[in-house]
């Protein structure tokens, strides 16, 4: 497959922020661009209005997008960029992959996070959901707010096959944009996952008015938990401290661009999760994958105690001043032994 082949169309499957942003990256290469959303609805008004007024309000969409409910829309595209919530990415690939698709389109996940009931990566349900097609993974510290206003930013692009990481970096290549090339899809999953659990703990501890100083350890003991977790599931560990791991996990611990960070810090306030999900029209994927991240770490047996807090947090009642006191209080360690 040659970069032209993608020239000819591309499908984004997700009408949200990052959807929306995903597709502007897309029509800079003056393609064909079909954005597909769940809610008919909100379609028709995104495409009368060419504002998506709920996620990204103020960017006009080029003439080039088209905002589209229906999946037919989807079947001519050499390129399928998915940009859904991660607990609904199963059911929604199933429905693209009821339709006929080109034979050789690529498949490109830009999806942070892990299936509940399985542990899988969003990459390894695409290949069995929708089988017979190269896919790739796209991630790293990119706010969908500032890639919609062409600030400067840059994001790593995995693949098992390097040939297909080098055609998406090279159609993903713009002035502004830059892209990186990796074959550990394993890591670049792991990490783009992991990191939302730290940007809700982040939040949490900014909530609290604990200082820079404990947000930075609570950061940099983070990273020692995803490298310790990721490795565990054979991602490498330079991967961690690139774009996707030590990158993202920075520009989502820090920026109120971030639904997690925003999240940890209204529960570091004493709202509860029910209040704060019923507040917002978008999802905090550190929420669902906190549990599944969790659960995936008591399986290969990976001390993470980060995570624990924050999943205790989220589903055992434990309040966020008492966790702090609980991570502070244990047993004293080697910095190399973790923990």
């Amino acid at each position: 497959m040659k970069v032209s082949a993608l020239n000819e169309k591309v499908g984004v499957i997700g009408s949200g922020s990052w959807g929306t942003a995903l597709a502007l990256l897309a029509a800079e290469k003056k393609v064909p661009v079909s954005l597909w959303g769940r809610n008919a609805e909100a379609v028709k008004e995104l495409a009368m209005s060419r504002v998506n007024g709920d996620y990204l309000p103020g960017t006009v969409l080029p003439e080039n997008i088209t905002p589209t409910s229906d999946l037919r829309d989807l079947k001519d595209c050499g390129l399928l960029i998915f940009a859904v919530p991660s607990k609904v990415v199963r059911s929604v690939a199933g429905q693209v992959g009821t339709q006929p698709l080109k034979k050789d389109a690529v498949l490109l996940s830009c999806i942070k996070g892990i299936e509940n009931a399985t542990g899988k990566r969003v990459s390894e349900i695409l290949n069995e959901v929708i089988p017979g097609h190269p896919v790739a993974v796209l991630s790293g510290p990119n706010h969908a707010e500032e890639i919609a206003e062409h600030l400067p930013a840059a994001a790593v692009i995995g693949a098992v096959q390097e040939h297909t990481a080098l055609l998406l970096q090279s159609f993903f290549t713009l002035p502004w944009f830059r892209t990186y090339t990796s074959t550990d899809v394993i890591g670049i999953e792991w990490g783009a996952a992991v990191k939302n659990v730290f940007a809700l703990a982040s939040g949490i501890t900014t909530g609290l008015g604990l200082g820079d100083n404990a947000r930075a350890a609570l950061i940099t003991r983070g990273l020692a938990e995803m490298i310790r977790l990721g490795s565990a599931f054979g991602g490498r560990r330079e991967t961690f401290q690139g774009l996707s791991g030590v990158g993202d996990l920075i520009a989502t611990c820090f920026s109120e661009h971030s639904r997690n960070f925003r999240v940890g810090k209204m529960l570091g306030k004493g709202l509860s999760l029910e209040t704060i999900q019923n507040s917002m029209h978008m999802v905090a994927e550190g929420v669902p994958n906190t549990e599944s991240i969790h659960a995936s770490a008591r399986k290969v047996g990976v001390r993470t105690p980060l995570i624990d807090m924050v999943y205790a947090i989220l589903y055992g009642g434990l309040q966020p001043a008492d966790a702090i006191s609980e991570l502070l209080s244990r047993d004293p360690r080697p910095e190399e032994d973790g923990g």
